[in-house]
């Protein structure tokens, strides 16, 4: 051991420049965090952020706090194999995200007068449009990512393919909030159902019927 890997035995109280050293550490000095890559500790990541809702979702502030530090983890573990392989650093992903906060609150850091919530959502959505080159509501179905679970993946290519001339009866719509809520769930809980008696996958049926309505939207 190291007298600057010793230093870390007895610090009082640690810091976000101390996780980074740790994890430069840890890539040298354990054999399991030397071997681990990307797509090795993916899982991880994902696992991770669920806890932090489940925390949320029961309301400990204490749970909450530990779970965020394991997400945090995860985000310096990724930084670190990047800057290893010469992509980007820690510091990088810091700027990046700084970048995007000023450039889509325009409201805050610029001129731009945005008094309702509906209004800052509006100026976010086509700043980020702007930002990516987006031109058509198809290149912002193509956008949503391909690794989020079926049915939120389904349920925001909906939201935004609604903002162009695709639109579905709701049958829903004269229906009391918490009485469709409780429709749809049964409704939803029925095609799984189906799914299952078929020996299908409710999440694949919905994934590969979600890419064919993108590839074919217009």
């Amino acid at each position: 051991m190291t007298d600057k890997a010793r230093e870390y035995l007895n610090k009082e109280r640690y810091s976000m420049e101390d996780l980074l050293e740790i994890m430069k550490f840890l890539r040298i000095g354990c054999p399991w965090d030397r071997e681990q890559t990307h797509e090795s500790i993916r899982q991880n990541f994902i696992e991770e952020v669920y806890e932090v809702c489940d925390a949320i979702d029961k309301k400990d502030p204490g749970l909450m706090c530990e779970e965020l530090g394991d997400v945090m983890l995860q985000v310096v573990f990724h930084t670190q194999m990047a800057e290893e392989e010469g992509s980007f650093t820690f510091d990088d992903a810091v700027d990046g995200i700084c970048r995007k906060l000023v450039l889509r609150h325009p409201h805050v850091f610029g001129e731009v007068s945005a008094d309702t919530v509906g209004e800052v959502l509006t100026n976010w959505d086509q700043i980020k449009q702007d930002s990516k080159g987006q031109k058509s509501v198809k290149d912002t179905l193509v956008d949503v990512p391909n690794a989020l679970p079926a049915l939120m993946r389904a349920q925001k290519i909906a939201k935004r393919a609604a903002k162009g001339v695709y639109c579905l009866e709701n049958s829903y719509a004269d229906i009391e909030r918490d009485e469709a809520k409780r429709r749809i769930g049964e409704e939803l809980f029925k095609l799984c159902s189906a799914a299952q008696a078929c020996g299908l996958d409710a999440e694949e049926a919905l994934f590969e019927y979600s890419s064919e309505f993108v590839a074919d939207f217009e």
